[in-house]
């Protein structure tokens, strides 16, 4: 096996090709066929047993085992058992073969394939494509793909990239600086000097080439490249730097993403557990572990059904415990997550901005007239009101007063209804009373929306808090902290009066205090639970979100886990949810408010409170960032999961119609 096997499926001891071959022919003879035998014996032995079982099946009953599957077996358990007995290279063959052939270009097949083999896997694949289809895979892709993205797959297909280990020391920061330049230095990208130095230069020395471009750049090779490229070319760029980053990292999420979103992507899903089983599904499942709530088994196991999920299950070989101690490399890997979340500056982008040739008398006119008589014009409301920035609508309402005598807020809650009504009516407030109200709706009623009052109050700068509490005050005749004390109780209730209060710190990372700080936060792991949840308040509730960062990555070194999956692990309920909460903004809060979005809309009906608030506070901050993380986790836009998960109870439209204007455009 070697050093370095990280697979789940190795060598059967005491290997008989004949006596399998004879276990599977009575599995399929007679009537119905044995699956459980079948995915047993196939998942029990390796790749290279499998071709010894094919050959021994021949001998013995004169018959092709492949062909004799593909009759007894139906549906996605039959492609993934047939899939299972072909030699890798011949499988890898058939998944681009596929990919090329029919309407449309399988592209992200084609990425995930040539992005993440090695050298001798390239190779390999060359043959059995020429020895399965007699022409040439060069050729194929050449007639299929075009531009830099064709450009990029030949150089991958040459199988010539500098093996591990050959670092040109002198040439790291001259190829870091040659990447910048090439892109963020300059108007319009020198896209051939990202092709000639990503196809070629060995994984371990661009690894230090992208730590430099880093520093460069203050920001990462990814960032850049979202930004200077795109479509299919700037994807594959993508999947080749995850790819030198971390392999197993890069599969975890693409397993993630073939189990998320509209439907499984059982392709995907099938080609990684059987490329992956006998490599490096370990590293995989850790790295899933450490990004996602679930872990890879189970999420398997809520996905698929019958044999197919139990050979899949098989493959994946075990359910994860959940925060162990990291592998050596997985704690590397987290490590390095934060370290770049620490060093990289995001630029945050809204999707509403002021609208030019403003003139809030002439939108204050055509409000009204949209409001006039008999039947509304939504559309002429919808126009103006998802088109202007949240203080231009301050200034239309101050109009409609001024001009009109009338109060615009009033009008618009007896034209408009249902969602519509909400979506507008919270357009129109400022960002200080919208946040209010959303708190007064999260607290009062039947049940408290935890959600809701973590995701606010873990996501806002402390002027945005301030602001809310004058808000609140003003509208409800109380304080925010009154009303929060008097509906929440125990430890859950100290942290959002904590966060509540806007006094978070506002200064940069301060090593020695972080170092202090993650080995308080560890030591605290090993006491009681009431004494850990003190401690990681203290830290999380108050520190500023630079430094928390430093503390997440020390914390990794300290104590060999991760952030997440302690508070995962050692807390629960709301306190586990707004420690969470605070983590995942600091990590990454596009990803989290996206997340938060995904949350929303998926599963049984629409919690349109949610989508209605995310979507309004932060279209004039980062809902672009959100869309891209969204499209990043999720392999689906954000525009596409709106249109189609709003559709029920939407009759008119309008309500999505508004909803996707905020969203602003497809990615």
């Amino acid at each position: 096996m070697g050093v370095g096997f990280r697979g789940t499926i190795s060598d059967a001891p005491d290997f008989d090709p004949s006596a399998d071959a004879e276990t599977l022919y009575n599995a399929m003879k007679g009537f119905g066929s044995d699956k459980e035998a079948i995915l047993d014996l196939v998942t029990g032995r390796s790749n290279a047993q499998r071709q010894e079982i094919v050959k021994a099946y021949k001998s013995s009953y004169g018959k092709d085992l492949i062909d004799d599957l593909k009759y007894e077996l139906t549906g996605k358990f039959e492609r993934l058992i047939v899939s299972l007995m072909r030699p890798q290279a011949y499988h890898d063959a058939k998944e681009i073969h596929d990919a090329l052939k029919g309407a449309g270009t399988d592209e992200k097949c084609l990425i995930e394939v040539l992005a993440s083999r090695n050298n001798q896997q390239i190779h390999d694949l060359v043959a059995a494509y020429k020895d399965a289809y007699g022409s040439e895979i060069e050729e194929d892709i050449i007639g299929d793909t075009s531009g830099h993205f064709k450009k990029m797959l030949i150089v991958l297909l040459q199988g010539t990239r500098d093996e591990p280990g050959v670092i040109y020391e002198d040439l790291v920061e001259e190829d870091a600086q040659s990447l910048y330049e090439a892109g963020e230095a300059q108007w319009g990208t020198e896209e051939s000097i990202f092709i000639m130095l990503l196809g070629n230069r060995s994984v371990t020395h661009l690894q230090m080439v992208f730590d430099k471009y880093q520093e460069i750049a203050e920001k990462s090779i990814e960032d850049s490249i979202k930004s200077e490229l795109s479509g299919d070319f700037e994807r594959l760029m993508l999947a080749i730097v995850q790819c030198i980053k971390s392999v197993p990292m890069y599969f975890a999420k693409r397993l993630y993403k073939s189990m998320k979103g509209l439907g499984t992507q059982d392709n995907t899903l099938i080609r990684i557990m059987i490329c992956r089983s006998e490599i490096d599904i370990l590293d995989i499942r850790e790295c899933f572990r450490m990004c996602y709530e679930k872990s890879l088994y189970n999420m398997i196991k809520d996905d698929t059904s019958g044999d197919y999920k139990r050979t899949l299950l098989a493959l994946c070989g075990g359910d994860d415990d959940l925060a162990g101690e990291f592998f050596p490399e997985a704690a590397q890997i987290a490590y390095k997550m934060w370290e770049v979340s620490s060093m990289t500056k995001v630029q945050l982008r809204p999707t509403i901005r002021p609208a030019s040739d403003f003139d809030a008398a002439d939108d204050a006119q055509n409000l009204r007239k949209a409001m006039k008589g008999f039947g509304t014009d939504e559309d002429a409301i919808i126009n103006i009101v998802a088109n202007r920035s949240n203080e231009q609508r301050q200034e239309i309402k101050q109009a409609f007063k001024s001009l009109l005598g009338r109060d615009l807020m009033k009008d618009l809650k007896s034209e408009l209804s249902k969602n519509l009504e909400r979506l507008i009516i919270g357009l129109m407030l400022t960002p200080a009373e919208f946040d209010a109200k959303m708190m007064r709706k999260a607290i009062e009623g039947a049940g408290t929306d935890e959600h809701a009052l973590i995701e606010i109050l873990v996501t806002r700068t402390n002027k945005e808090i301030q602001a809310m509490n004058a808000a609140y005050k003003h509208a409800y005749k109380k304080s925010l902290e009154e009303a929060i004390k008097s509906d929440t109780s125990g430890r859950f209730c100290q942290i959002l009066t904590a966060l509540v209060q806007g006094a978070r710190e506002d200064c940069p990372a301060d090593l020695n205090r972080a170092l202090a700080d993650a080995q308080e936060l560890a030591d605290a792991c090993n006491e009681d639970s009431d004494e850990m949840e003190i401690k990681f308040m203290s830290v999380l509730c108050t520190r500023s979100f630079p430094h928390l960062r430093k503390v997440f990555q020390e914390f990794v070194r300290c104590s060999n886990k991760d952030i997440e999956q302690i508070i995962k692990k050692e807390m629960s309920g709301d306190v586990k949810q707004a420690m969470y909460g605070i983590v995942r903004s600091v990590k990454n809060q596009p990803n989290y408010f996206a997340d938060r979005l995904y949350k929303a809309m998926k599963g049984i009906g629409t919690d349109d409170r949610a989508l209605i608030r995310l979507m309004v506070s932060r279209s004039e901050i980062d809902l672009f960032n959100i869309r891209k993380e969204f499209k990043e986790t999720h392999d689906c836009s954000l525009h596409e999961f709106i249109q189609v998960e709003t559709m029920v109870g939407d009759t008119s439209g309008d309500y999505r119609k508004t909803l996707l204007m905020l969203c602003g455009g497809e990615d």
